[in-house]
């Protein structure tokens, strides 16, 4: 039988439909296009896929059982290294990791792994009733700090290995950024909520509302008892331009604006939280997060909605898939451009005038591309003369986040690097005995599935030194 030289498409919601919905935009593979997907795979003896994940999942493996309409087993083997398959088949960047490395994708497009991981999840998700043993206990007892994707693998891993885990979130709900920064239309909330509760039929215990650093610190927590700690706060801090006219009401981070929308569920048509709907939105920013926050402006009522980048589309860091629905749901791209300044409305002699203090526009600046700089990206250079203004009532920056100084601040000697990352070894060990670190809150935003893999290597060195 000749060997299909294409992926096959993943099924999704029309562009006219779903930029008005938060429906999940991609609809998964059945069970036909599933197999029929699987049997492209090579099973290669050598398994490159395997070196570009970052869990390490079995990946010949589990499609091998695809193959086979062994769902369940397929299941079994990518719980074997993931703790969140569902998650990691919708948002994972595959395309620059395991797809990257398939030799299917030497001569022809890669296997679609991810979408694979995403049926196989989604397919045991539905059918399976049989929940998940707790195993016996160690004696060990570990705290985990943060709930977003880190913290979640590393729980899942030391319970599976018989230690009572408990994982303290600071927001009321669990999942982290997984709950209150991707949007509902790319990771329904309802599978985060299963992944969840997955770890809590083996024995994981979540406390919600709980802040360390103010609720409880650090050291407190080694007197409750636990034997070690695992860092896993992210990086919820904004970043901003510090350029005029930030302080304008209408300017959000994207943090904040997805928080807004995803966690407090401001689209609905009786909030818990306000949000700005409608008018004319600019996004700053070239990552997934400034998709996010575009798309969402979006279904939230935007009549126009704008991607402001200082870069071209050759360097924009966001996956292409999401450029590629952006665009398709009619978002406009200004390439090229930086704001250099917000304005606002500000009338001191008119206070009762609704617009005051209200952003009513954004002036930016063209930008060409010079030398590279020190990461081989072509550094953007302003024109000078070319300032112009956009025509905007809200602004929100997606420029980035670093992470949030409060835990560095209340732990006595706890090393963070100049961003206010900290500072860990190959192991996720920090400069205090039995305190570990990964993800965001060690290297800054970056993606789910990185943090899983440091979420992994923290558990594994962690167990040695418990049992040693």
């Amino acid at each position: 039988m000749a060997m299909d030289p294409k992926k096959h498409e993943m099924p999704s919601q029309a562009p006219e439909i779903r930029a008005h919905n938060f429906s999940e935009v991609a609809l998964g593979y059945d069970e036909e296009t599933a197999v029929s997907e699987a049997m492209r795979c090579l099973n290669c003896k050598n398994r490159p896929c395997v070196s570009g994940c970052p869990v390490n999942i079995s990946i010949p493996e589990f499609i091998s059982r695809i193959k086979e309409r062994d769902y369940e087993g397929a299941y079994s083997i990518i719980t074997k290294s993931s703790s969140l398959p569902a998650v990691c088949g919708r948002v994972c960047p595959q395309e620059s990791q395991c797809e990257s490395k398939c030799t299917m994708g030497v001569r022809f497009e890669p296997v679609g792994i991810g979408r694979l991981e995403r049926f196989v999840a989604d397919y045991h998700n539905a059918n399976s009733t049989e929940k998940p043993v707790a195993p016996e206990w160690n004696g060990h007892k570990v705290a985990i700090v943060g709930s977003g994707p880190s913290g979640l693998t590393c729980a899942g891993d030391l319970a599976k290995k018989g230690y009572k885990v408990s994982v303290f979130e600071a927001l009321h709900t669990a999942g982290g950024v997984l709950v209150y920064g991707i949007p509902e239309f790319r990771l329904p909330k309802a599978i985060v909520a299963k992944e969840v509760e997955t770890l809590k039929d083996l024995g994981v215990d979540i406390e919600t509302n709980v802040v360390i650093g103010k609720t409880l610190t650090v050291d407190e927590l080694f007197d409750a008892g636990y034997e070690a700690v695992f860092i896993g706060s992210g990086a919820g801090l904004p970043n901003f331009m510090n350029i005029p006219g930030e302080a304008y009401k209408g300017v959000y981070s994207a943090n904040e604006f997805l928080t807004r929308s995803n966690l407090m569920k401001a689209y609905r048509d009786d909030p818990n939280t306000p949000i700005m709907k409608g008018g004319r939105v600019a996004v700053v920013g070239g990552g997934n997060v400034a998709m996010d926050a575009a798309r969402t402006a979006l279904r939230l009522g935007a009549e126009k909605v704008y991607i402001v980048y200082r870069r071209s589309m050759e360097e924009l860091p966001a996956r292409k898939e999401e450029v590629e629905h952006a665009i398709e749901e009619g978002i406009d791209f200004r390439l090229l451009n930086n704001p250099v300044e917000i304005i606002g409305f500000n009338d001191p002699e008119d206070p009762r005038n609704p617009k005051n203090g209200f952003v009513t526009g954004m002036r930016c600046i063209r930008m060409e591309l010079g030398e590279p700089d020190e990461r081989g990206r072509r550094r953007p250079v302003p024109v000078e003369g070319s300032e112009f203004e956009l025509d905007v009532d809200t602004v929100i920056m997606a420029i980035g986040t670093s992470p949030n100084p409060l835990i560095k601040n209340t732990t006595e000697g706890l090393e963070v690097n100049r961003r206010g990352g900290i500072v860990v070894n190959e192991d996720g060990l920090t400069s205090r005995k039995a305190v570990y670190a990964g993800g965001d809150a060690v290297t800054g935003a970056a993606t789910v599935i990185s943090a899983m893999g440091a979420g992994k290597v923290a558990a594994k060195a962690i167990d040695e030194y418990l049992m040693n």
